[in-house]
């Protein structure tokens, strides 16, 4: 076993030209992107980053975003990851929680300066803000690795070190920090990897944002650990992504289903030869059978693996193997990683029968070690055996293959996106003229769901102000596309709202 960055400089040794990057005016080899990172670690041990230190990273997909990654990893400090589109705010409060002592960002991207949407002053643990890209492309990072300090020779840490932090919202509306090590990210990986059948001569599109686990973990980390291709894309387009399918021969891609939708209907695909694309990996959300087939005739696709996991479980729960047919595929999530275990249990915590519904937990490499500062909210999730209570309720049939059945009792998928409700309406509460506020998810053709919000004002305000407000204080994936206005909300004996009732 290795650190991630280890993976980097194994690959660097064991296959120096083959190619690690391209991106834009990016074209590195492995020899060079190790070379890069070595170059940028040694800069952020001058600037006082080191083995423990928190570090995030707030920008899309880019090369620069993999290369400071592993450079703050190599000199064994934690990466924290923000969410491209987090208000200032947001990103505050995950830079004050995790104690970040640098960050890395970018200007210019979507008209976004993101170290100009934070007050410093703020966050008295960051010491420094580094522009990693801008308007003149990987000239800003050439600045930034163009000093004098030599090369880090010697990674710092060990696989046992936790890599990363990615904060999760809980239902409380409070993000949670889960944290991983390096050796849980690559054993998941090295196992997800061996499933899908990626190797060192693919290419590898990754349209999933960096700042998730299917960007970062099933993205580029998998490439490292094969030595693949990587092909980082910060905005998805159909039209972008049909053509460097067809310029590059990409060989695999993951994605939401709504990704491969969108690229079945668009009017020129017939126009591209996508037909180096062998590979996709898809989940996060219920997939039609049709969408799985269309996928494999219409745009080629070999093989399409559908898979389920969260942030806790290092990314990954269980996947489904080559060869399952479309209905499987589209209906189940696999079997369990080799050499974990799932369990269903009823609301006493026994485990129920098969075929059976019930809440579904994990055991094994998986799991994380816990949530940043939050024992307490650990214990929730984590029993004293080692099993994460995910949340989820489902079903295992005969053949160990799990099916969705719900999803977490409140929880919203956005576009591919968790939203929790009790972050909203924590989001909604403050604006000065709501009273209270109740959210729920709502059936939307283009994004699977989104969210409506049930509103008690002090005063009437319409709901276009009221939805521009909230574009402006949270991300959007998470703002109300419709408001009910309510004189009260409908509540149990006990004064809980019974959402059940707002359901639209």
């Amino acid at each position: 076993m290795s650190t991630i960055p280890g993976i980097l400089f194994a690959q660097a040794i064991k296959q120096p030209n083959a190619l690690a990057i391209e991106d834009l005016g990016w074209r590195l080899s492995y020899a060079e992107l190790a070379e890069k990172v070595r170059k940028a670690a040694a800069v952020l041990s001058e600037m006082g980053l080191s083995r423990g230190d928190k570090f995030a990273i707030w920008a899309p997909n880019c090369a620069e975003w993999i290369i400071s990654a592993l450079a703050g990893q190599a000199v064994g400090a934690v990466l924290v990851t923000l969410n491209t589109r987090y208000k200032g705010t947001e990103a505050e409060e995950i830079l004050k929680r995790s104690n970040c002592k640098i960050l890395l960002t970018v200007r210019d991207f979507l008209g976004h300066n993101y170290s100009e949407l934070i007050n410093k002053d703020n966050l008295s643990n960051l010491e420094h803000i580094i522009t990693i890209r801008d308007g003149s492309g990987h000239k800003k990072f050439d600045d930034f690795l163009n000093s004098d300090v030599k090369p880090l020779e010697n990674e710092e840490g060990n696989e046992e070190d936790i890599s990363d932090i990615i904060f999760t919202s809980g239902t409380t509306g409070t993000p949670k920090g889960a944290m991983t090590t390096h050796a849980q990210n690559i054993k998941v990986f090295e196992s997800f990897t061996d499933a899908i059948g990626l190797n060192k001569n693919d290419k590898y599109l990754i349209v999933n944002p960096f700042f998730h686990s299917f960007g970062y973990k099933a993205g580029w980390l998998s490439c490292l650990i094969r030595g693949a291709a990587i092909f980082p894309l910060a905005v998805f387009k159909v039209e972008d992504v049909l053509r460097i399918i067809q310029k590059s021969k990409i060989t695999v891609m993951p994605g939401a289903p709504t990704v491969f939708r969108s690229l079945l209907d668009y009017p020129g695909l017939s126009k591209y030869d996508i037909s180096s694309l062998r590979v996709a990996t898809t989940g996060a959300t219920t997939i039609p059978v049709d969408l799985i087939g269309d996928m494999h005739f219409k745009l080629g696709i070999n093989d399409v693996f559908s898979a389920y996991g969260l942030t806790e479980s290092t990314g990954v729960v269980s996947l489904c193997k080559k060869g399952d047919d479309f209905e499987t595929i589209a209906t189940t999530c696999g079997r369990p990683l080799p050499g974990t275990e799932v369990k269903l249990v009823n609301d006493r915590g026994d485990i129920v029968q098969r075929g059976d519904s019930g809440e579904i937990c994990v055991r094994g490499f998986n799991v994380m070690k816990g949530y940043l500062d939050m024992p307490q909210a650990t214990a929730e999730v984590i029993d004293d055996n080692g099993w994460l209570k995910t949340g989820d309720i489902g079903t295992l049939d005969k053949n160990g293959y799990l099916r969705i059945t719900d999803r977490k009792k409140d929880m919203v998928i956005v576009g591919g996106f968790n939203v929790y409700p009790a972050e909203v309406e924590k989001a909604l509460q403050k604006h000065k003229d709501i009273f209270e506020a109740a959210v729920v998810g709502m059936h939307n053709d283009r994004l699977g769901e989104v969210t409506h919000a049930h509103v008690v004002t002090k005063k009437p305000i319409s709901e276009d102000i009221l939805i521009q407000w909230c574009r402006k204080n949270m991300a959007n994936y998470k703002v109300p596309r419709s408001i009910s206005f309510h004189e009260h909300l409908p509540r149990n004996a006990s004064g809980k709202v019974m959402k059940f009732l707002l359901k639209t």
